[in-house]
């Protein structure tokens, strides 16, 4: 009921104009129709159409115009009369539309607009830039005046030659008249004069040759004073450079508040001067050894050729590393405007308040005979915590009997006592604030300690109980288990997790992995299948509900982990994200298997269900992932209403360090989520706590409505994204296995080539004829069942590797022929 009263109240707020506490997005028309994407193909085609039309009627009036120019003119004839004696190639339509784009406005000019509107058609059909269209209109405007005017002052001084006029047009001999009253023959002037700037300007000429001495006519460059100055000062330049932009993007990314930002400044300044040094060092030293025989090296030259060789060596290593996000260079990340503004007033404590609840406190514990030294207040946005120092001598398992008589004094909803608080000499007691603050998800996800954070994978929770903003990092936890009882917002904190590694990360550095058997709670992020999800080959959907599919997929998560840890071992890295960076830095090869690998969030939101309907198929591919997926990039966050031993088994609870716990029923409930009491005297409506380790941090978590989190997936759904869904790898069921019915005349196409392949390296592997063929699992279990039904390959036994039958290639072929 809590949490329904919760949203109850929050809509109420929403729809109260008078109020004015909470600003409602601004409604707009519905423009959904215009966002088909067949409008823009049809215009696209269209105006390349129109294109075709306009070239073809001005070019055939530059043969027919004179012509056909009586016949548009004359208003005499009847119109039929006159569209049949048109000489036009495009008719009588072609025929007026060129005599007035051409005689009667532009002149020859005319010809620009056509490739203009092909060009613009392309883009729209077929989405392919081939000329930049700003470029190309600028172009077209210049030459547009300038011909016209070139064309138009010809006509003016050989006094109306017939065919000139014809093609000057009306625009640009009204031109040339009017310069020549004012400029006479400086025309001249200003016509080659503007097209000398137009040409500097429009393909950037920085310097004219034309009386300059030929360079390449065997005048010899005379060498600079010092040749180990100039090479080691540009190095020196270049690495600075290449330091400052990586200290750029680790600014961009930090995750600290203002003040402490401020102070890492100055140890990216001091860094900065290290970097001065250490390229200047490295060089000096190298010159160093160059130099170590002077009277048996050549002069000077030789060593400045060697350096500028090394330094564009190196400058080419570290130039054009991989970047992933290129894939998608057009995404543009959520914005701020699409969650919702609270413009309500900070709901605080009021002084009464506080002098009461300290009061009632002091006189409950003055009253069982304990006496106190200090009492200190933190007003957060659900609770305020109250720190005591007690008298010297007294037990604190004492005070902490005292919760349900402090709870009793107060008339509290939920009283947790803290004895004592870790790092500090108090004791602390949490009491529920009268009047709650509401945290919104813009409060939290707007801020600069969580827009800049530098984590690898963000989770903005929302705020402690001293109001500031709770960043964690799910690849430390490294997985998430979450509980909490019907309607007390486990939900909404789930939406917060998956909202908050949206607004961070780019589709291509990670892949969710969303299952939902309530079928309602994860729908939403259907839109962003092509951008963040990730699913099985030839599945219709990427929310997963069926409990069989679950299965599947998580055991096909298993066997991208394994491939993953090939790879990593292959690299000889130990974790994803040394891996990435020497992927990044190119220094691994593609070609050999290696790719860019993103991160892999798989949530559940309801476990119990499965645990109920599959047991031991689910706990163990989930057991094996929590133990190993951690140094691959994969991690889990599992959520649940009840968190009873059988659904958190100890296999799956041992695996999960990180636990979150929204209010339950019992405290049989709380020690089975966090191992301690207290989450049963939470009071609901996304009150939370997080237990990371030793530490258990008390949260309220941010309110991030169904409309918003509709309204990130609409924008980023109509973006283009990929052609479909992050696939993971094929896996095939017990049900699936076996060669009984394996027939050899409906072999696979690549069957011979997989079968030259086992004989030459003499290894009847499954995923050697994945990695060499580039195919799926189910697709290479076929063809090693049709091996073996063919006699190139022995029995499957187990983890080994099966036996090759065939021993060379000659065999083989005789083998194929009589197949």
């Amino acid at each position: 009921m809590a949490a329904n009263t919760y949203k109850k109240n929050t809509f109420k707020k929403k729809a109260d104009p008078a109020k004015g506490k909470v600003k409602s997005r601004r409604k707009t028309i519905n423009w959904a129709v215009f966002k088909d994407k067949r409008w823009g193909l049809s215009f696209g085609i269209f105006f390349m159409m129109f294109a075709v039309f306009m070239l073809l009627a001005f070019l055939s009036y530059l043969f027919a115009g004179q012509a056909d120019q009586s016949l548009v003119s004359d208003s005499g004839l009847p119109l039929r009369t006159r569209a049949g004696e048109t000489q036009n190639l495009l008719g009588y339509t072609g025929a007026v539309m060129s005599h007035y784009m051409i005689y009667r406005w532009f002149g020859l000019a005319a010809l620009l607009f056509p490739p203009f509107l092909f060009l613009w058609g392309l883009r729209l059909s077929v989405k392919l830039k081939a000329v930049s269209l700003t470029r190309y209109a600028v172009f077209s405007l210049f030459f547009l005046v300038w011909l016209g005017l070139l064309l138009g002052y010809l006509v003016h001084l050989t006094d109306g030659f017939q065919y000139l006029a014809f093609f000057s047009g009306g625009f640009g001999y009204e031109l040339a008249l009017i310069t020549d009253e004012f400029l006479g023959w400086g025309t001249f002037i200003l016509i080659f004069g503007s097209l000398l700037i137009f040409v500097i300007v429009f393909f950037n000429v920085d310097q004219i040759r034309w009386f300059s001495p030929d360079e390449n006519a065997g005048v010899p460059i005379p060498p600079e004073p010092d040749p180990k100055e100039s090479p080691s000062t540009d190095a020196v330049e270049e690495a600075v450079n290449s330091r400052n932009t990586g200290d750029e993007e680790v600014d961009h990314d930090e995750e600290t508040s203002v003040s402490s930002w401020k102070l890492s400044e100055k140890e990216v300044s001091e860094a900065k001067k290290d970097s001065t040094q250490e390229p200047a060092f490295n060089i000096e030293e190298r010159n160093e050894e160059d130099y170590g025989e002077p009277e048996e090296r050549a002069d000077g030259f030789y060593i400045q050729e060697q350096q500028v060789e090394e330094k564009t060596a190196d400058t080419v290593e570290n130039l054009d590393p991989y970047d992933p996000t290129l894939d998608l260079p057009s995404y543009r990340y959520p914005t701020l405007e699409l969650l919702n503004e609270y413009d309500q007033q900070k709901v605080t404590v009021t002084r009464q308040e506080l002098e009461e609840n300290k009061n009632k406190i002091v006189e409950t514990l003055v009253n069982f005979k304990i006496g106190i030294q200090e009492i200190k207040a933190t007003i957060g946005p659900t609770v305020t915590l109250y720190e005591i120092i007690p008298d010297p001598g007294v037990k604190i398992s004492k005070i902490k009997n005292l919760e349900d008589d402090i709870a009793l004094s107060l008339a509290a909803l939920g009283i947790r006592i803290i004895a004592p608080i870790p790092g500090k000499g108090t004791i602390g007691i949490e009491v529920p604030n009268k009047n709650r603050e509401l945290v919104a998800a813009r409060s939290v996800l707007g801020t600069e300690k969580f827009m800049k954070s530098d984590k690898d994978l963000p989770v903005a929770l929302g705020k402690t109980i001293s109001n500031e903003v709770f960043v964690v990092d799910l690849s430390k936890m490294p997985h998430l288990l979450m509980a909490g009882a019907t309607g007390q917002g486990k939900s909404v904190g789930l939406n917060m997790i998956l909202a908050s590694l949206i607004y961070k990360k780019h589709p291509s550095q990670l892949k969710l992995i969303l299952v939902d058997p309530k079928k309602v709670e994860l729908t939403l992020f259907n839109k962003i299948e092509r951008h963040f999800l990730a699913k099985l080959p030839n599945a219709e959907e990427a929310i997963i509900t069926d409990t069989k599919k679950v299965i599947y997929t998580l055991n096909s998560l298993c066997i991208e982990m394994d491939n993953r840890y090939d790879l990593l071992k292959d690299a000889s890295c130990r974790n994803l994200k040394e891996y990435n960076a020497k992927f990044v830095a190119r220094k691994l090869n593609p070609e050999k298997g290696h790719q860019f690998m993103p991160y892999i969030v798989l949530v559940i939101d309801e476990l119990a269900d499965l645990m109920m309907t599959a047991g031991k198929e689910i706990e163990g591919p989930i057991a094996r992932l929590a133990q190993l997926a951690r140094a691959i990039g994969i991690h889990l966050v599992l959520a649940t209403q009840r968190p009873s031993v059988n659904v958190i088994t100890g296999i799956i609870k041992a695996n999960f360090p990180a636990r979150l716990s929204f209010r339950v029923t019992s405290k049989i409930d709380s020690r089975t989520i966090l191992d301690a009491g207290g989450a049963e005297q939470l009071i609901g409506m996304g009150d939370m706590l997080l237990s990371m380790g030793s530490d258990v941090i008390r949260l309220q978590c941010a309110f991030l409505d169904t409309p918003e989190v509709d309204a990130i997936c609409e924008w980023i759904g109509d973006q283009r994204g990929y052609p479909d869904a992050y696939l993971l790898p094929e896996f095939v069921g017990e049900e699936d296995g076996g060669i009984a019915e394996v027939d050899l005349a409906d072999r696979d196409p690549l069957f011979d080539d997989a079968a030259r392949l086992i004989v030459l390296h003499q290894q009847g592997s499954t995923s050697l004829i994945q990695r060499k063929l580039k195919l799926g699992y189910n697709r290479a279990g076929r063809i090693i069942d049709q091996l073996e039904a063919a006699g190139v390959v022995g029995a499957f036994e187990g983890s080994k590797a099966r036996e090759v039958l065939v021993q060379d290639e000659n065999s083989l072929e005789q083998l194929l022929n009589n197949l």
